[in-house]
């Protein structure tokens, strides 16, 4: 199943339960997806449960908002890196990068970025519902000049989620070396296609499984 392997197969609800994150990781195995992506408190089941298999555990750092201290990001996804997390996707200083503060917005990726493995993979949440075109252009390129590894269009929790006028301009900024992850409010067969179609390669989305089978929404 190729196109599993572009999908982060999500649950990041506040009410999210043992028996919904081991559904998560059952699924995750069945189909092949990319990663299971979970808050950082369940890292370390999916890890367990996940082992032996080449599916990833991805959480979110400093989610929803980015407003964390660097300080604190960067122990997030040093620990989450301990509990058995492969990739760390985090939420920049969205303030900063609306005050036009770019060295700040810079400075907080690249903590995150030294905080883990060289091989963990780090992803960027730009939240492009609260910016302008020329800021998500800048902040893609100061997540690339930070060293991640992905740009990431949104939390799922903001205004709106991936658009594919998003997604085609942060392709065509960070050019073809660095990923491009689209979510939020991806659900359908036809939504994932689009955001493929857009450059994206990597797709965050809660039902996977319906993506990739055509179930009922």
């Amino acid at each position: 199943m190729q196109d599993a392997k572009l999908i982060d197969h999500t649950l990041l609800v506040a009410t999210a339960r043992k028996a919904d994150i081991d559904t998560l990781v059952a699924e995750a195995k069945e189909f092949g997806f990319a990663s299971v992506c979970v808050n950082p408190v369940w890292v370390a089941r999916c890890a367990a449960g996940l082992a032996g298999t080449d599916v990833k555990v991805c959480t979110v750092i400093g989610f929803p908002l980015g407003a964390n201290t660097t300080a604190t990001k960067a122990r997030e996804a040093e620990e989450a890196v301990a509990n058995g997390a492969g990739e760390v996707d985090m939420v920049i200083n969205i303030g900063a990068a609306l005050d036009g503060n770019w060295d700040a917005v810079e400075a907080d990726i690249r903590a995150v970025v030294k905080a883990v493995p060289a091989e963990t993979v780090v992803k960027v949440i730009v939240e492009t519902c609260y910016l302008d075109d020329p800021q998500i252009v800048e902040a893609s390129m100061r997540a690339v000049a930070a060293g991640a590894d992905f740009v990431k269009t949104s939390t799922g929790f903001g205004t709106a989620g991936a658009t594919e006028h998003h997604v085609k301009l942060m392709r065509e900024t960070v050019g073809p070396q660095v990923g491009v992850k689209a979510s939020g409010g991806i659900r359908t067969r036809e939504d994932f296609e689009k955001m493929k179609a857009a450059g994206a390669n990597r797709i965050g989305a809660s039902k996977g499984v319906e993506i990739i089978t055509g179930g009922a929404q």
